[in-house]
């Protein structure tokens, strides 16, 4: 790996991709601050929204990762096994100043990766069997370096925190359709004007949320592969990886695909048909703008 490309980090910032995800944080958590005023005034009270919000994040910080690793199938590597990848991973930890993450295999031939774990402590990083017979070593190489920088950049953490409260407004939400609210005061005509005001604030955080939270998925995406670039000094490798992962996943079988749907924001590249959703309702940037992106990286590297 070419040390020179660690050193031209400073460099390499991209200060508008770093202005639009500070943005979409403000405006999300200027969101979230309005819903919470919301739910005082309409006489939820303070009690239940600290259980329900402290059983959720708690839950959601501390065991998500379990949970994510389950939900994928994927078997942390015991030491002296995969030597390869682990060789891999552990420099890639060293050039990015990271404690070195456990390293997870999924037993599947569909080619893929993602990062989880709440910091660079409690960090694993996971790939696919299909992932590594279909990908040259350099290629694997520039993937796993994409998955260093969401570990670096906290992403997981970010992403959760981010969430949580959609997550939230989308469970009031079902709460208000269904059963109701005896959480809050008087009654009559009152209560049923505090229900229906919960219940439209709610859906509108949960709409809002969506669109915000798949912008800021996107930008972070591209962030890491930005990293990839960086840290292996090579971005054509990503960008070659990039493309065969996507061919590959052109030609799985639907069902197989929407096995792991679930998990899909947390993947390098989604466990959907490419063109199959608008970009704007996407957690990732389409192939052709992320090759755009690293094309332009490496002209700026070249200078």
């Amino acid at each position: 790996m070419p040390q020179g490309s660690i050193d031209r980090k400073a460099s390499l910032a991209d200060r508008g991709l770093t202005w639009r995800m500070s943005v979409s944080y403000v405006l999300l958590g200027a969101v979230y601050v309005l819903f919470m005023w919301i739910l005082l005034q309409a006489g939820v009270g303070y009690l239940p929204m600290v259980v329900i919000l402290g059983g959720m994040l708690i839950v959601q910080y501390y065991f998500s990762d379990k949970m994510v690793l389950a939900a994928s199938g994927a078997k942390v590597v015991a030491e002296g096994q995969e030597p390869e990848l682990s060789g891999m991973v552990a420099k890639l930890a060293q050039l990015a100043d990271l404690p070195t993450p456990k390293l997870a295999i999924i037993d599947t031939p569909v080619p893929n990766a993602f990062a989880t774990g709440r910091d660079p402590h409690h960090s694993v990083v996971a790939v696919t069997r299909g992932l590594t017979e279909r990908l040259t070593p350099a290629e694997v190489e520039a993937v796993l370096a994409h998955e260093m920088t969401h570990v670096k950049n906290r992403d997981v953490r970010l992403m959760t925190l981010a969430s949580f409260f959609a997550t939230l407004a989308s469970y009031i939400t079902q709460m208000s359709l269904w059963f109701g609210f005896g959480m809050g005061y008087g009654g009559g005509r009152r209560q049923q004007q505090d229900q229906l005001l919960i219940m439209l604030a709610s859906m509108l955080v949960w709409v809002i949320s969506f669109f915000l939270i798949r912008s800021i998925s996107r930008y972070r995406e591209y962030a890491a592969d930005r990293g990839s670039a960086v840290l292996t000094g090579q971005p054509s490798q990503l960008a070659s990886a990039l493309v065969k992962i996507s061919g590959t996943m052109q030609r799985v079988p639907q069902k197989d695909l929407r096995t792991a749907e679930s998990l899909s924001a947390l993947y390098i590249f989604p466990m959907v048909r490419s063109g199959s959703l608008i970009e704007l309702f996407q957690t990732h940037p389409s192939l052709e703008h992320r090759l755009a992106h690293l094309q332009r990286l490496e002209q700026e590297m070249a200078r």
